[in-house]
């Protein structure tokens, strides 16, 4: 895949649907329309949408209360993971909350999604904490990562 194709914009109402399904495909407990449509009307989110052509590759969705950036969730299509797209929609998220001024970006990652881990690893995450039994379905600790921008 040519990177050159990717383009990354926040979400607009015609993309909820399709964020939807993926939602489906990559996460037990995933997010409704109705859900995602609410965060169209937040001020605090921050949902960015990744499209090789007209394709939607992936997404990433957080939130920005008081410089303390919150990400929810972060998802590629099967299709096109490893070709760079989460990181691409990391360093955009980054950029958005570096120019908000905010302090820190953190996260929550399933202990066994050995890739996710990686990814945000080489982008400057690092491991601050563990959260018991966070997920569900099936019930897992999480790793709680942060990468600090000052």
């Amino acid at each position: 895949m040519n990177l050159k194709e990717l383009k990354i914009e926040k979400m607009q109402a015609s993309d909820i649907a399709e964020i939807a399904c993926l939602e489906k495909e990559c996460f037990s407990s995933p997010w409704s329309e109705a859900a995602l449509t609410d965060e169209l009307y937040n001020e605090h989110a921050r949902f960015l949408v990744a499209r090789v052509e007209s394709e939607l590759a992936g997404y990433i969705g957080a939130f920005n209360v008081l410089g303390e950036v919150s990400i929810t969730n972060v998802a590629v299509k099967e299709k096109f993971r490893k070709n760079g797209i989460g990181a691409a929609l990391l360093n955009k998220l980054e950029k958005t909350a570096r120019l908000e001024n905010a302090d820190f970006i953190t996260l929550e990652v399933r202990a066994s999604n050995e890739n996710a881990i990686s990814l945000y690893s080489k982008n400057g995450y690092e491991r601050v904490g563990e959260r018991k039994n966070f997920y569900s379905k099936p019930t897992e600790n999480a790793v709680l990562m942060t990468k600090q921008l000052h």
